[in-house]
């Protein structure tokens, strides 16, 4: 095992796992204690808003997963715990296997014991979405649930399997998930779905709870991250659900992630191996500087993410060189496992406080957790290098271009690379904030493009594409200010720079 400190002078320091913002000034325990008591006297105050006895119960209960949350952000900054960077590994071979490596033939009894979940809570605001992320339109007019859907389906009938289809939502996408299920009322494949946690924002001035009611409006709330998948899955009932099924394994994604299928090789190595939990990681590109990555610390796997790490050390934590491999969020976990971890003491995920500022101006933090986060907790964790494949997210409107496009095609609800490109990377694309939000994007484009034969596009300023455009090589298509510029119907742009009004220079 290759300690980073050798390869490395500059990782001779110790760091801080602290959030990356400071939100309030904690210094000894008498403050602590001080912060616990002001939160607990405000967070009862909520409890008595609800008034039906049931619904206060269950809000309540919530509220206390809340505190326990706030209380060890609290104690942890209070105490500074630091991570001695001299005990840091790279993962050893043993630790982070080569998909290469997995069987190629499976026990079909497997795939019986199997079930999915995505994580279904996200709204899309960073493409200018008010609803749910999964509603988008991806490919030919589907949807990413309903890709996973006929994912999902297509997989029990090819296996002749009964494997449930789980969305966890949050209260900001529930009933937009009800509502899209709806139709897939007659398929075959069983949804399940059920709410994670909704918990209080935290004024950043005054470490108090945003919201002064239970009913307050939904911006007063906030998800806290897809860790909390795990106390989601219990406390909805869910788990022991699965468990009496007969259910041993489940493959949790995010529903952005269109390459994230049910991968009969890593199954098979789970049960193989009896792997308690399995991450899936692949190498980092430039555009995936950003993505948490696993160390060995202590002997045991952690994840590590950009959101812990000091503004100093930014540049070290995005080094390719050091950390060449990033979390996809493709998690594969033993259901069993996760039942014994929680009735043991349950699992203390590392805290993301993640900064927000509310519509009218309030500053606000709130405190989350990442699903990878509970590798640490798993005795027998391990990760599996996937190819690229497995990781096709759509954050932006230039990931979505690339999706709808000729590159890829549909197939049983599986977008497939198109084998008419000849090579193995794909584009490298730009669009400006022109094209930020769903609506501009769709309109500024009659079609989408042919990009086969792109190596790079980069799009600024108010920019138009007609019908049946077919973009090769590198094209460069910027707009100054007051200018706009209108790609013709049926254009070829093979390596072109495109400035002005609509001035052509070869590259």
């Amino acid at each position: 095992m290759i300690q980073l400190s050798t390869l490395l002078p500059l990782l001779r320091f110790r760091r801080r796992l602290r959030p990356s913002r400071d939100a309030a000034s904690v210094s000894d325990a008498g403050d602590v204690q001080d912060g616990e008591r002001t939160m607990r006297r405000e967070v009862k105050k909520l409890v008595a808003t609800v008034p039906d006895a049931s619904s206060r119960k269950a809000f309540d209960k919530e509220m206390k997963s809340f505190l326990a949350l706030h209380d060890r952000y609290l104690t942890e900054r209070s105490r500074h715990r630091e991570l001695d960077w001299n005990q840091i590994d790279i993962p050893s071979k043993e630790q982070i296997i080569p998909y290469d490596n997995l069987p190629q033939v499976w026990d079909t009894k497997v795939l019986h014991k199997l079930a999915v979940l995505k994580f279904n809570g996200g709204l899309g605001t960073s493409m200018g979405m008010s609803g749910a992320k999964s509603a988008l339109e991806v490919k030919d007019g589907q949807s990413f649930l309903d890709l996973t859907v006929r994912q999902v389906e297509q997989f029990n009938i090819a296996h002749c399997v009964d494997v449930p289809l789980l969305l966890m939502t949050s209260f900001n996408t529930h009933e937009d998930s009800l509502r899209i299920t709806k139709k897939y009322a007659n398929s075959r494949l069983r949804i399940i779905t059920f709410n994670q946690s909704r918990y209080p924002r935290i004024l950043e001035d005054t470490m108090l709870p945003l919201p002064q009611s239970a009913d307050d409006d939904n911006k007063a709330w906030y998800p806290p991250g897809h860790g909390d998948i795990y106390y989601a899955l219990a406390q909805s009932g869910v788990l022991d659900q699965l468990l009496k099924e007969g259910k041993e394994y489940l493959f949790i994604s995010n529903s952005d992630n269109v390459g994230a299928t049910v991968d009969l090789p890593i199954l098979q190595h789970m049960a193989d191996s009896q792997a308690d939990f399995i991450m899936e990681v692949t190498n980092k590109t430039k555009a995936d500087i950003k993505g948490g990555t696993l160390i060995d610390y202590d002997n045991s796997l952690r994840l590590l993410e950009i959101a812990q790490v000091p503004a100093e050390h930014v540049e070290d934590f995005k080094s390719v060189s050091m950390f060449r491999i990033f979390n996809t969020n493709n998690l594969w976990i033993n259901l069993k496992a996760l039942k014994r971890v929680l009735a043991n003491g349950g699992m203390e995920l590392d805290i993301i406080v993640n900064p927000k500022v509310t519509g009218d101006g309030q500053s606000v933090i709130q405190l989350e957790t990442a699903a990878g986060a509970a590798i640490k907790h798993f005795d027998n964790a391990l990760a599996i290098n996937v190819p690229r494949t497995r990781f096709l997210p759509v954050k932006s409107c230039s990931d979505l271009l690339l999706l709808r496009s000729d590159l890829y095609t549909l197939r049983n609800g599986q977008l497939v690379a198109n084998t008419a490109r000849m090579f193995e990377t794909m584009p490298v694309i730009t669009l400006g904030d022109k094209f930020k939000k769903i609506e501009d994007f769709q309109k500024r484009f009659k079609n989408i493009p042919s990009l086969l034969e792109l190596d790079h596009l980069s799009v600024a300023g108010d920019v138009y594409f007609g019908r049946n455009v077919t973009l090769k090589g590198t094209v460069i298509i910027v707009a100054n200010d007051g200018q706009r510029i209108n790609i013709p119907d049926g254009s070829t742009l093979e390596n072109r720079l495109i400035t002005g009004n609509f001035t052509v220079i070869d590259l």
